[in-house]
This record gives C-alpha cells, structure tokens and sequence, in this order.
C-alpha cells in the first residue's frame, strides 16, 4: 500500500492539528499512510507534558497546547514540517525503533548534504555537534501516529531563544542554512522524503 505525499504550503497549526486527529479517528485498516509536508507561520506549540516556565520570553506569538509528546518548540516559516500519519500496527515495531527511523531519515538527508548530524537516545531530534536542527513528537492512538518532525531549514530562529526548547535550557538551536547548504523547505522536503519512505518501510522477514 503506498503513502499519499501532501503538500500542502504554509498553514495555521490549529486547523492543520485538527485535520490529523479527524484522519487518525475516521482511518480503517485499509487506509493509506499519508505525509504532510507544510510551514507553518509563527506559533509555540506546548505537548502533553509541557511546562509553561519553558515560554521564558513574553511574545506576541501564538502558543497552543496540543496532544503529542514532548515540551515546548517553535514552528515559523522557512522550517519544514513532515506530519507522518501512519498506521503503526502494520509496521510490527517498537515507538522507540520507529524514532529512531524518523532521525536517521533526517541524519541521511543532512550527511548528503555533508553536514554531520546525529541523534541522542534520551532526547528525541537530530544534533549537529549539540545544536538541535529537527525536532520530534509523535502521538500514538488506535495503533496509528499522528505529529510528526520540524526540520530547520532557512528561518529566523530568535522566537527559539524565547523559550527552552523541548524543555532543555540553554540548548541552542541551528539550521541548513547555517550549516553551509543553500536550500529551500519545498527542496528540502523532495529530498528528504525518499529518506522516510526507505527507513519507514519495514521489510517483511521472509522464512
């Protein structure tokens, strides 16, 4: 069964968060996985366990408390955003083995582009040399994931320093652009997308 790949340009968070719990609810057995690939303009999104000490800086932008995992990020403009809605129970693997895939799609994408990157078993994302380039939440309900991964690509990353991301203070934050590679989000989504769909199609063991 094939993934359905959506572009879908830059949307508001709201609507869009709303649209994955109505696909995730009204989804069956049969069907297809989808990804949606899209910027959002500038909002904080706040997951389940998200502590609002993180927001440390008054601002203007919108902050919404959402249901996936994980504390406190930014999403704005010129940062891609990949919403994996998949079925969970068909892949046969574990969250933590499933994380790990989304990082490394992110971890291949980034070496293509000779820029190192790597993730970290306790806290979810992908790190050039401790700077947090993308970042992970995920919800899991009736066996199937909605939420996905934020990649920084060519952004403004002040709203970041208005808040411990992911709830870790201190931690500093960086980009493609920064990192010496000149792409836009729409490149950077074709060229990141045959990466998923090779780490999130799990082969069958034959006997």
């Amino acid at each position: 069964m094939g993934r359905i790949v959506k572009h879908l340009g830059l949307v508001d968070y709201s609507p869009t968060w709303r649209a994955m719990q109505a696909f995730t609810d009204n989804r069956t057995a049969d069907t297809p996985d989808e990804l949606w690939c899209l910027e959002h303009p500038p909002v904080y999104t706040l997951g389940l366990a998200g502590k609002p000490e993180h927001l440390i800086m008054p601002s203007q932008i919108e902050v919404v408390k959402c249901d996936r995992g994980g504390q406190v990020t930014y999403h704005g403009p010129g940062q891609l955003v990949v919403y994996l809605l998949i079925d969970f129970k068909r892949m046969g693997i574990g969250v933590r083995e499933l994380v790990r895939r989304i990082e490394q799609s992110v971890i291949d994408l980034l070496a293509e582009l000779g820029i190192e990157a790597n993730g970290d078993v306790n806290a979810p994302g992908v790190y050039v040399r401790g700077e947090k380039i993308a970042s992970l939440g995920l919800r899991i309900k009736n066996g199937a994931v909605y939420h996905g991964l934020s990649l920084n690509v060519d952004m403004d990353l002040t709203p970041f320093s208005w808040i411990n991301p992911c709830g870790y203070a201190g931690l500093k934050v960086t980009q493609i652009k920064d990192q010496g590679a000149s792409l836009t989000v729409a490149e950077t989504a074709e060229r990141l997308l045959p990466h998923l769909e090779r780490h999130l199609t799990v082969k069958k063991e034959t006997a």
